[in-house]
Formats: structure tokens, C-alpha cells, sequence
């Protein structure tokens, strides 16, 4: 019976909770949160709250508990540190050190990681930390992408069209950027659709998991502002209507070499989940971006398919043996919706504060998967705060039924709330699939 810690509070930790429950090892689950998670709780033989910064604090209760791993969720604790504090305590984790987790903490080092091991998959790309040259690249591009050298949220992308029109509104956004951060970088804007490629790594093996495509939009039909993610499907075949074969196997290549980019790079092997976010254009798959955690909502779609020990999984990622293990997934279609406050990706003029603190009632969710994200457990019941609030999955042999016991679900859920119908749906499949078709012009 091995003790596992859990970092992290938030729907993606809880889907690892419960793939960790699962495990035949029957491990005892502690986990370290933020804000009690009921359903994270109700996994753990105990938990302790506190700030991810606080690095004693997850050390001290790792000590305590004698924790043979730990697996990381989010991606603050990462930038803080924690793996480095915890390794020195001789506890070793699933999640990278400060110094691999740049992966994802600064855009400028993958950037220019990719860029100098001549691994494919870069736009055309400059990073600046000053306002100098930047006007002159902008006229070099034809579509322009912005973003600020650091953790965002998922949110701090700027795209052409879709923030801002014309390069004079570019130029205008890279001074304020430049304010806030010591770094911006400005791309090439790709014409195509996006993928989620989560892959497993232990330094030297990479294997890859079912792709999942994430929405970030927060209305109907990929209208409004970005946010986190409203939700997430995959495929029994783990592929993509969309995708080629060909495609995926750009995006595991890509990965692969940039793990032994970084091993080069550093001298240390990336042990965790490096999360590709791809995008298949008429030129081949392009990078977008890499994670060093598992996706929210995309670890929900993944993760309750796991056939394979979870347990084990972590053991060889620490080992550096991914090789020696076979990985499996049920061969099952997955619908993640996200239930999120009324307000939530709005504006402050256009919001109403008061149903981010608002009381939701959770009713008999049927045959779907439910997990808590950002939610506050209180005495009398469970209130919403501004972000997302629970997490709500279908599985079945097919999407059209995995999307339908989704969408029962999520009505389960009463109080000033909403989520995306769409997720899912064959309508907006096939807008993808015409999307694809018209830049190949197949």
C-alpha cells in the first residue's frame, strides 16, 4: 500500500485522484491543495491546504506521511519549484524541475530550444525585450500572434483577428506587454485546427496518449473571448476526423525530440507529461505551445480510459523504464463540458459578481463523470467562485452518445451557471473537417 501525494485542487487533480484510487497497488492518497476540493477529499486518507509556494509546507507533509512519489498537477507549483525542494528531501515526483518546466513557464526557451536543435515545427518567431525591431517584424508577417514570456492562464495569447485587427493595434499591445513582462514574443499566426497531444515521458521514452481537441471559446459556435477551456472530446480511434495519420505522427516526433533536446540542454531527464498543443496546417503540424502538466479539461477525457495500473505508470516515469510498460486505453469516445459561472470569460462591465460566489446544487449526474474544480465547500453546501466550477464527462462506444449522457449530466447542476451545448457535436466536427479539407485544398 504506497502513500502518493497529490499537488493541485482542481478538476484535472481530481480525474488523477481517481486514476490513482484505481490502481490495484491500493495506494493511500494524500494530497496537498490550494482550496478543498470535495471530490479530491473524499479520495484522501488526508489533506492538508496551503499556498504552492510554500515549499516547507509540501515537504514537511511529504516527510510526515512517508510518501514514496509525488505527482504535480498544476503549473505553479512547477515554476515555484517543488519537484527540486522535494527531490532534495529524496522524494522523487511525476512533474519537472524549475529548470525543464521553462518548457512551458517561458515561451522564449522552447522557442529557442526547438529553433536551435533544428527540430521542426517553429513559426517564424522573434523574442524582444525592448520595443525595438518589433514594428519591423510586424510588417514581415502576414498574420501576427503575441504573447507574454510566462505562465497566463491559458489566457495571455494574442491573435490577430481575434484581439486585435490592424498592426498599429499590434504595435500598441507589444508596449503594453512590455510594460507588465521583462519578454514578448511575436509569431506567425497558422491557418488550421488545433490538437491536444499529452504525452508521457521519462527522459529518454515518449509515449503518447489519445488526442483530445479542447475549446477555449466561451460561446457557441467558438465565439467570445478565450478562457481556460469549456470543454473537450476525443475519439475511440484516439485520432482526429481531421487529422491525417501522418499528422499525429508529427506531433509525437516533435515531442520526442524535444525531450532529448532538453536532456541535451540541461543534463536532466524530463520526467512527467509533456502536453504538445499542435495545429495541422496545409504546411504540416506546427508547434503551438507545450505544457509540462496534463491539460484541463483534456486530462478528464483521458484519464478514466486508462486500462494500464496509473501507479505503475508513475513508478516507471520515476525509474526512467516507460520502455519495459505497455500503456493502454479503452477504446471508448469521451465529452468533457465544463459547468462554469454565468460570468465567467466576461468582461468586468458586462459580468454579474454575484454569481461567482453564488450556491449550486449538484444533483444525479446519470451515467456521466463528475469533478470539482473551482469550487469552495462550506458548511451548508458548495459555492462557485470566478472560474470554472465542475467538470462533467460522457463516455461511451460512440461521440453522439458520450455527448448526450455529457449533456445530461451538466443539467444536474442548478444554480446561476453555464456551459457550452455544442461540444462535441457532428455540426461543429464537420466545420473542422471543411476547414482542413479548404487549406489542403483537397
Amino acid at each position: 500500500m504506497p502513500n502518493i501525494l497529490l499537488v493541485g485542487n482542481g478538476a484535472r487533480e481530481h480525474a488523477l485522484a481517481e486514476a490513482i484510487s484505481r490502481s490495484e497497488q491500493k495506494p493511500r492518497l494524500f494530497s496537498f491543495m490550494k482550496t478543498n476540493n470535495p471530490g479530491i477529499a473524499s479520495l484522501s486518507e488526508k489533506i492538508k491546504l496551503g499556498s504552492y509556494a510554500d515549499l516547507e509546507a509540501i515537504t514537511g507533509f511529504a516527510v510526515e506521511n512517508k510518501i514514496e512519489f509525488v505527482v504535480i498537477g498544476p503549473e505553479d507549483p512547477l515554476n515555484n519549484g517543488v519537484v527540486d525542494a522535494l527531490a532534495k528531501i529524496g522524494v522523487p515526483s511525476v512533474g519537472p524541475t524549475k529548470s525543464l518546466a521553462r518548457l512551458e513557464t517561458s515561451k522564449s526557451f522552447t522557442r529557442n530550444l526547438v529553433s536551435k536543435y533544428h527540430i521542426p515545427g517553429n513559426p517564424q518567431f522573434k523574442v524582444f525585450n525592448t520595443i525595438d525591431g518589433v514594428e519591423a517584424f510586424l510588417d514581415q508577417l502576414e498574420g501576427i500572434v503575441i504573447k507574454p514570456d510566462g505562465l497566463t492562464g491559458g489566457k495571455g495569447v494574442l491573435v490577430q483577428d481575434d484581439h486585435f485587427t490592424t498592426k498599429e493595434e499590434a504595435l500598441q499591445l507589444c508596449l503594453q506587454i512590455l510594460k507588465e513582462s521583462s519578454s514578448l514574443i511575436v509569431e506567425e499566426k497558422f491557418d488550421g485546427e488545433e490538437f491536444s497531444l499529452q504525452c508521457l515521458c521519462d527522459g529518454k521514452t515518449v509515449i503518447a496518449t489519445p488526442l483530445v481537441q479542447d475549446h477555449k471559446r466561451r460561446f457557441e459556435g467558438d465565439k467570445g473571448p478565450n478562457t481556460g477551456g469549456m470543454g473537450s472530446y476525443s475519439l475511440p480511434d484516439h485520432s482526429m476526423p481531421f487529422l491525417k495519420p501522418q499528422d499525429l505522427e508529427d506531433g509525437l516526433e516533435i515531442t520526442r525530440q524535444v525531450a532529448a533536446a532538453l536532456l541535451k540542454e540541461t543534463g536532466s531527464p524530463y520526467k512527467g507529461v509533456m502536453y504538445g498543443g499542435f495545429i495541422a496546417t496545409k504546411n504540416g503540424v506546427k508547434l503551438l505551445e507545450y505544457n509540462a502538466r496534463f491539460g484541463d479539461p483534456e486530462a478528464m477525457n483521458i484519464l478514466p480510459l486508462l486500462k494500464t495500473d496509473f501507479v505503475e505508470i508513475c513508478r516507471h516515469i520515476v525509474a526512467g523504464t516507460l520502455d519495459k510498460l505497455k500503456i493502454e486505453f479503452e477504446p471508448k469516445a469521451t465529452v468533457c463540458k465544463y459547468v462554469v459561472p454565468k460570468d465567467y470569460g466576461l468582461p468586468a462591465d458586462h459580468s454579474d459578481a454575484a454569481s461567482s460566489r453564488a450556491k449550486i446544487e449538484v444533483g444525479d449526474v446519470g451515467k456521466a463523470r463528475l469533478y470539482y474544480s473551482s469550487v469552495d465547500k462550506k458548511e451548508d453546501g458548495l459555492y462557485l467562485s470566478s472560474s470554472r466550477a465542475i467538470g462533467i464527462v460522457g463516455i461511451a462506444n460512440t461521440l453522439e452518445e458520450a455527448r448526450k449522457i455529457a449533456e445530461e449530466g451538466v443539467k444536474a447542476v442548478k444554480g446561476p451557471v453555464a456551459y457550452r451545448t455544442d461540444i462535441g457535436t457532428d455540426a461543429l466536427i464537420q466545420k473542422r473537417i471543411d476547414h482542413m479539407r479548404k487549406i489542403r485544398k483537397e
